[in-house]
């Protein structure tokens, strides 16, 4: 520890100079070393806080842009060691933030302790084996992994909540295990619920014998109807015989065993609906996808969930917000049975504007077609969000900014689109795409008589990435919208050439073009353009920059999909029918010609289209068909448009 310590010491040289450009890389990798950390070495505040700390605060530059906390975990430590630590401000003048409110509120902060973890920490993450995770299973996972790997170097188990034979797949249990892969999480251990049906059952016979427990047969809508009424079931007083009679009835998957189901005798009074006598056993004759035909009952998650926890040695529970009123049902199955405590702890769900994360929701949208299936971009899934675009790292960054809070909002992917951008934005090379519809073909005076080629960087500040090929010649295409938007003898800039001037505008003679152009309902559609280059102009005083191609290359098709959100409403309410709401377009293509150096794409490239946004390749160019790429969201719109998109089809 005293090297680490050292070693930070001598890298706060790094924060001295008062020159942002200067101090910004350093104030990065503060920022990114500090990610899920309280301090900078260590569990406790150390030298190396102090040194950094007070070189930071003596630098005017470094402090004010701290600040704006736009490094949020830099800003989130600054403010932690300024407020634990009073005696350490030095005797600079403080410079005012921008907004108070904001540095306190944006981001989250995990640097709270969980009960008793002294003696080390047990934590699981139970998904359903019925679904692919979504985006709100993501924050579960994390967070568990966060206070099992990171915060407490303990353990991590996952654990199949596999009780539900009429809904569960092996294909949904591997593509668990590879999500979670992807998000950078490995479980110690893996268990499945399964594991302990026979356990289960004799817990289940025990509480029937000490009177814990009873047989039901009342229907589910009367039941219901009883618990709402805080009204006994007739059952309720049954004798101990007729309830293990009941039960063996249900074991064997008989037609008077699935009439029955099991029921904790718990308090049908209780102000607190989930302790009025909750089901924990069900009949169920179908086959189980691990355990075949063995099992013809099997016990609610309500009941399985506390007994494996302690079975399996788990200190916390974390769980979502929506299970405080089970924390009690929870605690008490602990108690009855006399196993081990477990403490409950809980932590607000991520919801989105917009969005569905109810799984028989997201289901229904697959059994109707109105997406393609669970990867499809425009579900929040995990992998649907990956195949849109979303990186690894930026979905890990923005999951744990939201912090442990206990508190329910509905969240805008705008935030979660532009944590993505920091991290593709430094490494997506640029490639140049022209629209297929009404393409301009453009006469360049001055070029050369033949074609010629020049290797450019990829990304004019990360040379790393590599070059690729520009073509030049006198004979381009450019978007219509750039061409609809030039006048005669204006100078604009070709990108990655020089600037040229419009010397003659030609525009369509097709009788439809001039009939929509007539009544306003389109502009004018330009049918030629002749430029004269003027390289030795100043592109710094051109107001257009427009992106070109030269059509003396091979040229390579290309699809680009944007989406819009799936439902109309920002948060559905429980009596909103799901039909109603639908967004009748989501998905939006459009036909374009990309440079040549596109061919070599790769399947999960993420690059970007020179003033068109940045993308993600679904389908290379493969066999003569076009290349199909995903448009990735970057800024607070929904569906932002395609610059130079005349003509959209919307499917």
């Amino acid at each position: 520890m005293d090297t680490q310590i050292k070693e930070w010491q001598e890298r706060a040289e790094q924060f001295k100079p008062l020159n942002l450009k200067t101090v910004e890389g350093p104030l990065g990798e503060l920022d990114a070393h500090l990610t899920l950390r309280s301090y900078i070495v260590g569990y406790n505040q150390t030298d190396a806080d102090t040194t950094v700390w007070t070189t930071l605060r003596a630098n005017r530059v470094a402090h004010a842009y701290i600040k704006q906390s736009l490094m949020i975990n830099l800003a989130r430590w600054f403010k932690f060691i300024e407020e634990t630590n009073p005696e350490i401000t030095t005797t600079l003048p403080e410079r005012p933030a921008k907004d108070e409110k904001k540095t306190r509120d944006e981001g989250g902060n995990y640097d709270i302790g969980l009960q008793d973890a002294g003696d080390g920490v047990v934590t699981r993450f139970p998904p359903e084996p019925s679904g692919y995770l979504h985006i709100g299973h993501a924050k579960a996972a994390l967070l568990n992994d966060y206070f099992a790997h990171t915060k407490y170097k303990g353990t991590l188990i996952l654990r199949f909540d596999d009780t539900n034979p009429l809904k569960e797949k092996q294909e949904f249990q591997d593509s668990i295990i590879e999500d979670l892969a992807l998000m950078g999480i490995k479980a110690d251990k893996k268990t499945h619920t399964s594991d302990y049906f026979q356990g289960l059952y004799e817990y289940c016979i025990r509480m029937i014998k000490e009177g814990n427990a009873y047989a039901d047969d009342t229907l589910k809508e009367d039941m219901a109807k009883e618990r709402e009424k805080f009204q006994p079931s007739k059952r309720r007083e049954a004798s101990v015989e007729e309830n293990l009679a009941h039960f063996e009835e249900m074991k064997a998957g008989t037609e008077e065993g699935v009439r029955w189901s099991i029921r904790a005798k718990i308090d049908y009074a209780s102000t607190n609906g989930a302790m009025r006598d909750p089901v924990i056993y069900r009949c169920k004759p179908e086959p189980h996808h691990r355990t075949g035909t063995t099992w013809k009952i099997y016990p609610t998650y309500d009941f399985c969930c506390p007994i494996v926890d302690s079975i399996e040695g788990v200190t916390h529970a974390l769980r979502t917000t929506e299970y405080n009123d089970r924390d009690a049902q929870y605690q008490w199955f602990l108690e009855t049975l006399k196993l081990r405590y477990v403490y409950n702890w809980n932590f607000a769900r991520m919801n989105f504007i917009r969005t569905l994360l109810s799984k028989r929701k997201l289901t229904k949208l697959v059994e109707m077609g109105k997406v393609w299936d669970w990867s499809d971009p425009r579900m929040p899934t995990v992998r649907g969000i990956r195949r849109r675009g979303m990186t690894i790292p930026a979905l890990q960054e923005f999951i744990l900014k939201q912090g442990p809070s206990k508190n329910i909002v509905n969240l805008d992917w705008s935030t979660f689109w532009a944590t993505n951008k920091k991290y593709i934005d430094p490494v997506a090379a640029r490639y140049t795409a022209v629209v297929t519809a009404h393409k301009c073909p453009v006469t360049i005076i001055g070029a050369r008589a033949a074609p010629y080629t020049e290797d450019k960087d990829k990304h004019a500040k990360n040379k790393d990435i590599g070059t690729k090929k520009v073509v030049y010649s006198a004979n381009v295409i450019v978007d219509q919208e750039d061409a609809q938007s030039f006048e005669q003898d204006e100078e604009i800039t070709l990108m990655n050439w020089g600037n040229a001037i419009v010397r003659k505008i030609s525009y369509s003679l097709n009788p439809l073009d001039v009939v929509k152009s007539a009544v306003g309902s389109a502009p004018k559609v330009v049918s030629a353009l002749e430029l004269e280059l003027h390289l030795q102009g100043d592109v710094k005083k051109t107001k257009k920059k427009i992106t070109w191609l030269s059509t003396d290359q091979d040229l390579v098709p290309v699809e680009l999909v944007d989406f819009d959100y799936l439902i109309t409403k920002d948060k559905l309410e429980p009596e909103d029918q799901l039909e109603d709401f639908l967004t009748r377009e989501t998905e939006f293509r459009t036909s374009a010609l990309a440079d040549c150096n596109v061919a070599e794409l790769k399947e999960d490239d993420i690059i970007q289209f020179d003033r068109k946004g940045f993308f993600r390749v679904d389908k290379p160019f493969l066999h003569g068909q076009p290349a199909v790429l995903f448009q990735i969201p970057t800024s607070a719109k929904a569906r932002p448009d395609l610059v130079g998109v005349a003509g959209v089809k919307a499917t």
